[in-house]
């Protein structure tokens, strides 16, 4: 049996009258009595154009009968904080104007307009490729890309017998030669490696002083030509950064929030 209003308090109980009230609401009081307009229900609640589904306790939908909301398409419109405590499933855009602060991991496919920042989990701005398992069915591969205060580029090879590390022709006028350095990984024995010279940024010459034959894995690196970067800097966003930003582009602002505002200032924005 549904229960009565009671006009005394002003609230209206909807449930099972016995074997016991289910009513959670009784501890909410404006002293020793409910609040004026309180309203208990222990049955799921449809509210506006929802479709028949019960899929929660609370179901809202727009647009039922006569009455439109003012922004179309709104069925809920809350003025003040709210908080949830459990997951969030969202399908479609979300528009946000403020701050978003958050202390656990963040797995999205949107893009951020504005500053992202975070307390825990993978760093704002970390580079990221996922992609397919190319063993497991049904699993996917995420990489990360390496972080240092340079944009570096590498080659890496065996080199054999004569010791020498051809560089590719494009790194003229393209690396640093200044900057190139050597790493060497014996292969098979133990060898006395070293670098001998590295002629005009073109060729590494390698020996071996105990006087064997050579034979090792080796990374090379290099800094690109016309690309010193300024790594520690003050400022709010990357848009502060005080160096030449044209030769750069920095994940969550260039492809985000400075290609968004591109859009709009040439007249391309939707």
């Amino acid at each position: 049996m549904a229960g009565l209003r009671d006009l005394d308090s002003g609230k209206i109980y909807i449930g099972p009258e016995e074997p016991k009230k289910l009513d959670k609401s009784v501890e909410t009081k404006n002293g020793d009595k409910p609040y004026d307009g309180t309203l208990a229900v222990t049955g799921p609640a449809f509210v506006g154009g929802h479709s028949p589904d019960a899929k929660g306790v609370l179901n809202v939908g727009t647009d039922l009968g006569d009455f439109k909301p003012n922004v179309t398409n709104r069925a809920v419109d809350v003025e003040g904080d709210a908080a949830i405590e459990g997951n969030i499933t969202q399908r479609g855009n979300k528009f946000q104007d403020g701050e978003h602060t958050s202390t656990e991991n963040i797995t999205t496919k949107a893009h951020f307009i504005g500053d992202i920042t975070q307390t825990s989990g993978t760093p704002p701005g970390c580079k990221v490729f996922d992609l397919p398992h190319p063993n497991i069915k049904g699993h996917r591969l995420r990489h990360a890309c390496v972080e240092g205060p340079e944009a570096a580029v590498y080659v890496r090879g065996t080199v054999t017998i004569d010791g020498i590390i051809e560089l590719p022709d494009y790194w003229q006028n393209f690396v640093d030669k200044e900057t190139i350095t050597v790493h060497l990984t014996p292969k098979e024995t133990h060898q006395e490696l070293f670098v001998k010279n590295i002629e005009y940024g073109k060729r590494i010459t390698i020996r071996n002083s105990a006087g064997g034959p050579i034979n090792a894995y080796y990374q090379v690196w290099g800094d690109r030509l016309g690309h010193d970067m300024v790594v520690e800097y003050e400022g709010e966003s990357a848009a502060d950064y005080p160096g030449d930003s044209s030769k750069f582009s920095a994940a969550g602002y260039d492809y985000d929030v400075r290609g968004y505002e591109h859009q709009w200032n040439h007249g391309d924005g939707a």
